[in-house]
């Protein structure tokens, strides 16, 4: 295939920063990166964000039945519609993600695999966290302390508004991190890839919703005790019927005490 920097060069593909664009031109780690979605064999792929295509070229590497590559800028779908002409099994969609249900364009069994743009990872991921039971598994690259709030448990610096929706919805760890110098061109901070698989039991979208408005009280006013940062939505009264004590913070919740708060609120 053409190196990737020709194709970056052929298409003026200079990586943009309102785009959030940082682009992997290593073939070999965008091809490690695609091994952490496991066994792809009849599976079909997203891939949101795939820039000059390095990941692409990995994905069409597996044995996935289909590959959805969907780019928002002009310059970059042009480059992955010269991939697409080389395999069938990739298709290209020219379009915000953040606009789309990718579950409608997708048959199942379905998977994300994307190294996401920096400015919407985060809204991306909670938009595709409200529809996890229609994905089987989402490997997904942030921003080393976005991809750590992910994961963090109750306790941890990062732990949060993201890390309860994350593991309320999906089994959710890092499994790769990646230097700045590894990106064209290099972002300020390491990078890492997070492997969401998830549970086959889901919340209701009620209780989701519920989780939604709870967490977004407790952290968005974490230096508070739980009877304050909570009082728009009940407050001590909750937290009684909850048996939780109102002295405590936000950040010494685990996910169960979350939920248990949700489906008293």
């Amino acid at each position: 295939m053409t190196p990737l920097r020709d194709v970056i060069a052929r298409h003026n593909l200079a990586a943009r920063k309102s785009l959030g664009q940082h682009f992997l031109l290593d073939e070999n780690l965008c091809a490690k990166i695609a091994r952490q979605a496991g066994d792809l064999a009849g599976r079909h792929v997203v891939e949101v964000g795939p820039g000059p295509g390095g990941l692409t070229r990995g994905l069409l590497r597996t044995q996935a039945a289909s590959i959805t590559a969907v780019e928002i800028d002009p310059r970059a779908a042009a480059a992955i519609r010269e991939l697409a002409a080389t395999d069938p099994r990739l298709t290209v969609v020219e379009a915000d993600a953040a606009k789309i249900d990718l579950a409608a364009i997708t048959p199942p069994p379905r998977q994300i695999v994307a190294n996401l743009p920096y400015n919407v990872g985060t809204l991306l991921l909670i938009n595709w966290l409200h529809q996890a039971a229609l994905w089987e598994r989402l490997t997904l690259m942030f921003q080393l302390e976005v991809a750590e709030r992910i994961c963090a448990a109750a306790g941890d610096p990062g732990y949060g508004r993201l890390s309860v929706l994350a593991q309320v919805t999906c089994q959710a760890h890092i499994v790769m991190q990646i230097p700045p110098a590894a990106f064209s061109p290099p972002p300020s901070v390491y990078s890492a890839v997070v492997s969401l698989t998830p549970h086959a039991a889901q919340p209701a979208p009620a209780l989701l919703a519920a989780i939604e408005r709870v967490t977004a009280a407790a952290f968005g006013q974490r230096r508070k005790m739980l009877r304050g940062s909570l009082k728009t939505l009940g407050g001590e009264a909750l937290l009684a019927r909850a048996s939780i004590d109102g002295a405590r913070r936000a950040e010494t919740l685990s996910i169960a005490e979350i939920v248990r708060l949700a489906e008293q609120a």
